[in-house]
């Protein structure tokens, strides 16, 4: 297999505030995922993410905690660091969107693109609040969607329906600073990417993208369909990326103006590979700039449905806009949601559990395993304790952790702590042998599909399959009289052990270090196993010591479960 060379990167999470468990199952968990697979192949990764810290979240969410901007920002990126620390993301750069490195890029892919004649300065109509004294950028401005009714919709999406919106265009608008409700529509100058001009150029690139799954390409094929708007890329704020004229100076008439912030955010990922290289001594062109060997690389994207069409149509527009060499995504890997007994995780609403709060409760590969079994892959995927508690206990406790424990503990029992070397393989291990070839490559099919579900549902079944063949295998009925055939069960049932872990670190990775670790397996060799390697079930050294590992999992009880409903609640409020 040759050596692949892999970019990923899944949607920012924005300053305002630690994540829920809906932000990390749909873009930050199986992007890591993701890379951790491709990592034991053997293959070249980089995992790049960063706080979103730009636009109205980052003001509003400073002004009510006190603070500065910056510094508000400071503090919320070493905590979202944290929290992806907590649950074994391994980001290989968790950058800043407020870099100099993403301010240099953003102003330099403006004026690219308005010396190629797709940026325009156009007065605009824009909401202004009488009694903030200030024009009001999208999500400044709330009010009811003019689609769907929704009472709480921004000005710049509708987080009901889904639409993008245009905040004078929201029925009853009032500003989310004050509340006011007294507020008027007036003229301002702003800078519009003309996205019109490129719908052919879009659509042709989308419909080439095969490698799309139907989710992402379907969103993106329906903005195509509706046909590409215009769309102002500079807000009436104070913090982001100052609009910069190629000069060097401020742009006249937009001194108190900025880029808007999806604008650049998606230039973060580029600027977030160039903090990277600068504190490791890498290039980071080899991974964004076609001329320099990225045609190579294989880019995949991981986010949340909302955010496609910015990456589909506005991120492209900026990209093949410049007439410059970067690379476009090849995979774009796009999620439902995750919702909260009926309704949405929000973080604006404080409903559903966030991140730091999960990790208090038990520990990060609880929630890794179940979000990743449960994926909101084809449809949205509901979160329930009852759901979260089956899943636990069944899958990991009963499953896994019960066949662990209990063929280490037997071999540290009967064989003395060693790996026995005694007996020939027979049936049951021929058996075994092949159920465990075919699984090993129905899961990497489905890790390369970015099916995570399938991936989650067949590393299960595998290890079921295991707990199969000590079934048949019944090492502890044959030491009563054929201690030589117990000690085959029992070689069998360790080298599956190691096995088990070693495809499990994907999905749980602490749990797989602590198995492999126990049991002495050294880093070199816990690379994916291939279904063609020989002797799978008899590669662990003869005689070896073994330990039992302490018990893998803590059982969710009743009553812990009616502690955090009473606690987070199960109904939406």
């Amino acid at each position: 297999m040759s050596k692949r060379r892999i970019l990923i990167t899944s949607a920012l999470p924005y300053i305002n505030g630690i994540k829920h468990l809906g932000n990390l199952a749909g873009s930050m968990l199986p992007a890591d995922v993701y890379a951790r697979f491709q990592r034991l192949q053997g293959h070249d990764v980089l995992y790049i993410c960063a706080t979103d810290e730009h636009g109205t979240p980052a003001e509003l969410a400073a002004q009510a905690a006190g603070m500065s901007v910056r510094d508000y920002c400071d503090e919320q990126h070493q905590i979202q660091r944290a929290a992806g620390d907590g649950f074994s993301l391994s980001y290989d750069w968790f950058g800043r969107s407020s870099s100099d490195e993403n301010k240099i890029l953003t102003q330099g892919f403006a004026h690219a693109l308005e010396a190629n004649g797709l940026i325009e300065e156009r007065v605009s109509q824009q909401v202004y609040s009488v009694d903030d004294g200030r024009f009001l950028p999208d999500r400044y401005v709330e009010g009811t969607c003019p689609h769907c009714e929704y009472e709480k919709a921004r000005g710049d999406q509708c987080d009901n329906c889904g639409r993008l919106l245009d905040p004078v265009d929201l029925k009853h608008p009032y500003s989310a600073v004050s509340g006011s409700t007294n507020i008027e529509i007036r003229d301002t100058a702003h800078l519009f990417l003309l996205q019109s001009k490129m719908q052919d150029r879009i659509r042709e690139w989308v419909e080439a993208s095969t490698d799309w799954p139907q989710l992402a390409r379907s969103i993106a094929l329906k903005w195509l369909d509706e046909g590409l708007r215009d769309r102002a890329i500079t807000r009436d704020l104070k913090w982001g990326v100052p609009v910069i004229g190629p000069d060097g100076a401020v742009r006249p008439g937009f001194e108190d103006k900025v880029f808007y912030v999806w604008f650049d955010a998606p230039i973060e990922y580029i600027a977030a590979t160039e903090e990277w290289a600068s504190a490791t001594g890498n290039d980071a062109k080899v991974w964004w700039r076609t001329e320099h060997g990225a045609d190579d690389v294989e880019y995949v994207q991981f986010m949340g449905k909302d955010n496609v069409a910015f990456h589909t149509v506005s991120f492209p527009v900026t990209i093949f806009g410049s007439q410059q060499d970067w690379k476009t995504v090849d995979k774009l890997k796009a999620f439902n949601w995750v919702t909260w007994y009926g309704g949405k995780f929000s973080t604006s609403q404080q409903r559903g559990v966030f991140m730091d709060q999960a990790l208090d409760l038990l520990p990060a590969d609880y929630w890794r395993w179940y979000l990743m079994a449960n994926a909101p892959e084809g449809s949205d995927a509901a979160f329930t304790w009852e759901g979260f508690q089956a899943a636990i206990n069944s899958d990991l406790a009963n499953v896994l952790g019960n066949f662990v424990n209990r063929i280490t503990k037997y071999t540290v029992s009967k064989f003395d702590g060693a790996l026995p070397a005694a007996g020939t393989q027979g049936e049951d291990e021929a058996w075994m042998e092949s159920e465990l070839k075919a699984s090993l490559t129905r899961i990497a099919e489905h890790y390369e599909a970015m099916e995570f579900r399938k991936a989650a549902a067949e590393t299960r079944a595998l290890w079921a399959t295991g707990n199969e063949y000590l079934t048949r295998a019944e090492p502890w009925v044959k030491y009563k009289s054929d201690v030589d055939g117990a000690a085959v069960g029992v070689r069998t049932g360790l080298n599956l052990v190691a096995l088990f872990a070693i495809v499990a670190q994907p999905l749980i990775p602490n749990t797989a270090k602590t198995i492999l670790d126990t049991l002495g397996i050294p880093e070199g060799n816990r690379k994916w196993p291939s279904p063609e390697d020989a002797g799978l079930l008899d590669a662990l050294p003869h005689g070896m010591p073994i330990q039992a590992p302490p018990v893998l999992f803590q059982k969710i009880e009743d009553a812990m479960v009616e502690e955090w409903t009473e606690r987070f609640g199960g109904e939406v409020s």
